[in-house]
C-alpha cells in the first residue's frame, strides 16, 4: 500500500485575457487596494487620535475606542462603510475588498509582532498606502466557483467567469480527477506584462524515495560555477543576465527617450513609452523565466538522485553589498535554489542540511582537517601546508560540506556549526578559532592601571605571535 502524504502547493499557469476580462480584472485590483488604503487610513487616524489624547494626560479607560486589527474586524468596519466609500461595490466580487483587508490585517500583525520580538528577521515596517501606479494589480478568490474546464484550457472564476489558459492545466486537472487534489484558492496577479493565475492546491503527494538512499552531496555555491558538487561535477553558471545586458541596455536608452510620466507637472506618459515600457519588462521576465528554469532542473534532478544534500547559510544580502559581485550574485539566484532544495527533499523522502554561516568550508582541509586563518577570494586552487593537499577551491569547499554530514547524524538535531573550526594542528601554525553565536568572551579594555602593571596589550600580543 502507499502512503500519501498532504502537502499545500500551487500550480501557476499564464492566461489569454480578452481587454475586457483585464479591465474587469483591474477593476477587481483596484477595489482591494481601495478597501486596503480605506482601513489603513482609519486604523492610523485611531492611533494618532489615541496618542494625541495621551498626550493631553486623558486616562486609558477614557481613550478613544481601539478598532481591532483582525481580519473580521477590519471587514465589519469595511461592511459598515462601504456605502459611502465605495458605491459600486456591487460591480466586484467580495473577494476583492477582502483580498485587500487581508493583505492589511497581515501587515498589521507582521507589524506588532516585530516590534514584539515576536517575529524573527529584519524589522518590519508599518503597512503603507497602496498605488494605483505601481502596485502590482493581484486579487484573490477563496470562495465561490474555481474549477478547471473538462477542456484543460480553460478556467472559471467568480465574477470573472471563464478565462483563457495560454498552456494546458493537464497536471492539476489529472489530481482534480483522481480526487488527489482540492483547490483551496486561485489568485490572479499580472507579473510584469503577463497575467498568471495561482490555484492554492492541497495535495495528496506519494511518498518517494531518492534513487540513492545512502548517498550525500556537498553542493558549494559560487558565481564562476553555479554550484559544484562534491561529487566532482561542475554546473556552469549560465549567467541569463549577462547575456541580455545589451538588449537590456538598448531598451532601456529607448525607454528613455520616450515622454515618460512626471508627477511636478502631472504630465500622463505618451503610448510609445508605455510600449516601450511593456518591451523592456518583458525582456526582464525572460531573464526570470530562464533563472528559474535552470534552478528547478538542478534541484529537482539532486533531490530525485540524493539522499542527503548539505548547503551553506550564505548571507547573500551582506555578498549584495559588493559592487563588484551584486550584480552576478543577484543573477545567480542563491536564495532561490536553496528554498526549491527545501521543499523538494520533502517530497523526495530526502534530507537537507544547512550548515552555519560560519561554517569554514572553503578554510579548511578537505583531507588533513587543518584550517587556514586567512583565504583570499582570488585563491581559487587549495594549498594545504600541512599535509599538502593541492586541488580546487570550490571541489575541497564540496568535500567539507559532505562530511559535514556525518557530524550531523551523531551530533543529533540543530545545526552543526563547528566542524574543523577550532581544529588545532601543531603544524599547522595559527588556527582559525570558531566564535560559536552567543557565546563571544566579554571584551575588556586595558585601563590605565593595568597598562601600567606591565599588562600586554592587543599590539604587543600581535607582536609576539609573529
Amino acid at each position: 500500500m502507499v502512503t500519501a502524504v498532504q502537502v499545500v502547493q500551487a500550480y501557476r499557469f499564464a492566461l489569454d485575457l480578452t481587454p475586457v476580462q483585464q479591465r474587469a480584472v483591474l477593476a477587481h485590483a483596484g477595489a482591494a487596494r481601495v478597501a486596503h488604503n480605506w482601513a489603513l487610513a482609519q486604523v492610523k487616524a485611531i492611533m494618532d487620535q489615541r496618542a494625541a489624547e495621551r498626550s493631553y494626560g486623558i486616562a486609558d479607560a477614557e481613550l478613544t475606542p481601539a478598532i481591532g486589527w483582525t481580519l473580521p474586524a477590519l471587514r465589519r468596519g469595511w461592511n459598515a462603510a462601504k456605502e459611502g466609500v465605495a458605491p459600486w461595490w456591487r460591480e466586484c466580487s467580495k473577494e476583492a475588498f477582502n483580498t485587500g483587508l487581508d493583505a492589511l490585517a497581515r501587515g498589521l500583525k507582521a507589524w506588532a509582532d516585530s516590534r514584539s520580538g515576536k517575529r524573527a528577521g529584519r524589522p518590519v515596517g508599518f503597512p503603507r498606502f497602496k498605488s494605483r501606479r505601481h502596485t502590482t494589480p493581484s486579487v484573490r478568490f477563496t470562495t465561490g466557483t474555481i474549477r478547471v474546464e473538462p477542456d484543460r484550457k480553460h478556467v472559471v472564476l467568480p465574477r470573472l467567469g471563464r478565462l483563457k489558459l495560454h498552456e494546458s492545466a493537464r497536471k492539476l486537472a489529472r489530481r482534480l480527477d483522481n480526487g488527489t487534489a482540492w483547490i483551496m484558492s486561485a489568485t490572479v496577479r499580472r507579473d510584469r506584462t503577463r497575467w498568471h493565475v495561482s490555484f492554492t492546491v492541497e495535495v495528496d503527494r506519494a511518498e518517494r524515495t531518492p534513487a540513492r538512499p545512502g548517498s550525500t552531496v556537498g553542493v558549494d555555491l559560487g558565481i564562476t560555477h553555479l554550484a559544484v558538487l562534491s561529487t566532482g561535477e561542475q554546473v556552469p553558471n549560465p549567467r541569463h543576465l549577462d547575456e541580455a545586458q545589451r538588449r537590456l541596455r538598448i531598451l532601456g536608452r529607448r525607454l528613455s527617450r520616450r515622454q515618460g510620466p512626471d508627477r511636478r507637472t502631472g504630465q500622463r506618459p505618451s503610448n510609445r513609452w508605455q510600449r516601450a515600457r511593456a518591451r523592456l519588462g518583458r525582456a526582464h521576465g525572460r531573464v526570470a523565466n530562464l533563472r528559474c528554469d535552470g534552478l528547478h532542473q538542478i534541484t529537482t534532478r539532486l533531490t530525485r538522485e540524493h539522499g542527503t544534500i548539505v548547503v551553506e547559510d550564505l548571507h547573500v544580502a551582506g555578498m549584495l553589498r559588493n559592487r563588484r559581485l551584486a550584480r552576478r550574485v543577484a543573477d545567480a539566484g542563491f536564495a532561490e535554489l536553496r528554498r526549491q532544495l527545501a521543499y523538494k527533499t520533502e517530497w523526495n523522502g530526502g534530507r537537507l542540511v544547512v550548515a552555519d554561516r560560519w561554517y569554514p568550508s572553503s578554510k579548511t582541509c578537505s583531507g588533513c582537517g587543518a584550517v587556514k586563518t586567512k583565504l583570499a577570494l582570488s585563491e581559487r586552487t587549495y594549498h594545504c601546508s600541512v599535509c599538502g593537499l593541492t586541488l580546487n577551491r570550490d571541489l575541497n569547499a564540496a568535500y567539507n560540506l559532505a562530511a559535514l554530514a556525518a557530524d550531523y547524524d551523531t551530533a543529533g538535531s540543530g545545526p552543526v556549526a563547528g566542524r574543523g573550526a577550532n581544529h588545532k594542528t601543531p603544524l599547522a601554525g595559527l588556527v582559525a578559532v570558531k566564535r560559536q553565536p552567543g557565546a563571544a568572551p566579554p571584551r575588556i579594555r586595558p585601563g590605565p592601571s593595568h597598562r601600567k602593571a606591565g599588562l600586554p596589550n592587543r599590539r604587543s600580543l600581535e607582536r609576539t605571535e609573529r
